[in-house]
């Protein structure tokens, strides 16, 4: 049985102290696919850097809603040169994000739109992240540009509406920790209405830890316990997931 992990931060700080021990430990369990996800442009430098040491490990490079403050005007241009790279699948994480901030809207957009002209531009995917800016997400993909090689929600949004919408462009769902917590509305109808051909898993490391290690610093072996959770809820045996679900990588990322 093969794993994989969709969406991952190696690059986080919070793995500092002991991230080539990690990586190792986490080979040796059985994942065998981890994409290292930039949030920002060093985080994305960084992202690439560690892919380049682990024959398993890929890059995607963007800047997240969240770290769009204090972009140099060249911003793009640095991304452009990332994303040539041998190593990144994709331009992201970007996307709209309300939660923390409400202010600059319109900056938001604007930087997700020119992230997006730019995957266009080098013919990848784009990975999104979306919190309580759903409906701006969805209008932006369906009004505002193309996504010409669609892309991946990240942590997909329990949110019935907006997968509803997401399929209908194309995008792949990725699950991850938040289906396995007690508390999650909504998980079980929302993973019922995605196809198995449009899933993929993530553990978000070294966030959203899922039951029943939630509470403790996430990592890819733990993309386990989602699988599990998808196998029960599609009432599929989880060999049967995980394959599909590499197969799903391949397709969207265009890995070997």
């Amino acid at each position: 049985m093969e794993l994989l992990d969709s969406h991952a931060h190696y690059n986080d700080e919070k793995f500092d102290e002991d991230r080539k021990l990690i990586i190792e430990s986490i080979y040796n369990s059985g994942v065998t696919t981890i994409i290292n996800a930039g949030y920002s442009l060093e985080s994305s430098k960084k992202a690439i850097e560690i892919a380049n040491n682990y024959h398993f490990m890929y890059a995607t490079v963007g800047v997240s809603p969240n770290d769009i403050e204090n972009l140099p005007f060249d911003y793009i241009e640095k991304l452009k040169n990332m994303a040539r790279q041998k190593k990144v699948v994709a331009i992201g994480e970007i996307g709209l994000d309300y939660y923390w901030n409400k202010e600059n809207k319109d900056k938001q957009q604007e930087i997700f739109i020119k992230q997006i002209e730019l995957a266009n531009e080098m013919n990848l995917p784009i990975v999104i992240h979306t919190r309580e800016a759903i409906m701006d997400t969805i209008d932006t993909l369906k009004n505002q540009i193309i996504c010409k090689n669609k892309g991946v929600f990240h942590c997909c949004p329990l949110n019935v509406e907006l997968v509803r919408e997401a399929l209908k462009l194309g995008f792949y769902m990725s699950f991850a920790g938040p289906i396995t917590f007690k508390s999650s509305k909504n998980a079980e109808e929302v993973v019922k209405m995605v196809p198995m051909d449009k899933i993929l898993t993530e553990t978000d490391s070294p966030y959203l830890s899922p039951e029943p290690v939630r509470g403790t610093r996430n990592d890819s072996r733990n993309i386990q316990y989602i699988a599990q959770k998808i196998a029960q809820i599609k009432n599929m045996s989880i060999e049967e997931v995980t394959k599909q679900i590499l197969k799903n990588a391949k397709t969207i990322f265009k890995i070997i």
